[in-house]
């Protein structure tokens, strides 16, 4: 059956059930590519001067599609917060490393850059 719309809010209202689905799917597939690239960081190279925690490896967190300021918001991100086992660096620094191509801040041949 036709809806007619009046006027932006209606039609705002009318679409935002199929933007939640859309862009939550859009979500899901940044934390798939995000997750994608953490394996790499840690299939890429194994350290022989610490044990790793893979708090890393499992830290990629997605926030669900919601209503947000006449749209429609999710996130994707690295909770580096929850990164607290590491020794002599934070989950930031941690994170941070794996950005700028290097292992616990060493530098070897496999140098991903996880998230640019």
């Amino acid at each position: 059956m036709a809806k007619h719309i009046k006027n932006i809010s209606e039609l705002s209202k009318a679409i935002q059930p199929i933007l939640l689905q859309m862009v939550d799917k859009l979500a899901d597939r940044v934390e798939e590519t995000l997750n994608y690239y953490l394996l790499d960081y840690y299939t890429g190279w194994t350290p022989s001067s610490y044990r790793r925690t893979q708090d890393f490896l499992h830290s990629a967190v997605k926030v669900d599609a919601h209503p947000y300021k006449g749209g429609v918001k999710a996130s994707v991100y690295i909770d580096y917060e929850s990164m607290d086992s590491y020794v002599n660096a934070t989950g930031f620094q941690v994170a941070t490393f794996a950005n700028t191509g290097t292992h616990g801040g060493l530098s070897v041949k496999h140098k991903p850059h996880v998230w640019d």
